[in-house]
């Protein structure tokens, strides 16, 4: 993403999902006549053991007794408001859609959507980042026999893709666009300490 610099997340994210065993995950998928989706969320939660001011260091240790040690950087806000006991919720979630676009018409495209949410001055630190990539795609060449499509991108270059679904095939000819959605957002939440 063009925007990285201003990742305050960045710092949380260093605990992306895949660094973390046991995350809470979920995956759907849907399909109708000339559209296709899948949506995923992953969900961790950990709770912070230690926090060393002088290096922006926080120590956090999730459900399942893993240590994870995260550098907090300059770009995150509110990095005062966090104490020992808080508790960190990361949620990640990415989607892909594909959609089929009869006769063309448009020109092959791509467009990139960068979002960015922080927490207000003064509260927790937190927030959520994300992008979305809007992809269309001219159809080249339809091969029957291996169900495969050809598929010629906005930058020239050209991909083969197998269609599963025969009834999704068969409605595919040449000449016809694909539009592919790509959607992800990591969101950092982070919840005061339960009271005893």
């Amino acid at each position: 993403m063009k925007n990285a610099k201003y990742l305050f997340i960045a710092a949380l994210a260093a605990i992306t999902p895949a660094s973390w065993a046991q995350p809470q995950a979920s995956v759907e998928m849907t399909k109708v006549p000339g559209h296709a989706a899948v949506k995923r969320t992953i969900q961790i939660t950990a709770t912070v053991e230690n926090i060393d001011p002088a290096t922006r260091t926080v120590v956090l240790k999730t459900a399942n007794d893993k240590i994870v040690e995260v550098e907090v950087g300059e770009e995150a806000r509110n990095f005062d408001q966090l104490k020992v006991g808080d508790v960190v919720t990361t949620v990640y979630r990415e989607s892909l859609s594909l959609s089929l676009k009869k006769n063309g018409g448009e020109g092959a495209s791509i467009e990139e959507k960068p979002t960015m949410e922080r927490t207000p001055e003064g509260s927790k630190p937190g927030g959520t980042l994300g992008r979305q990539l809007t992809i269309v795609a001219d159809v080249v060449a339809v091969h029957p026999q291996s169900r495969m499509i050809t598929l010629k991108g906005p930058k020239g270059n050209t991909v083969d893709m197998v269609v599963e679904d025969p009834k999704q095939f068969a409605d595919i000819k040449k000449g016809d666009q694909v539009q592919a959605v790509y959607t992800e957002a990591l969101a950092i939440s982070v919840e005061p300490a339960a009271k005893k």
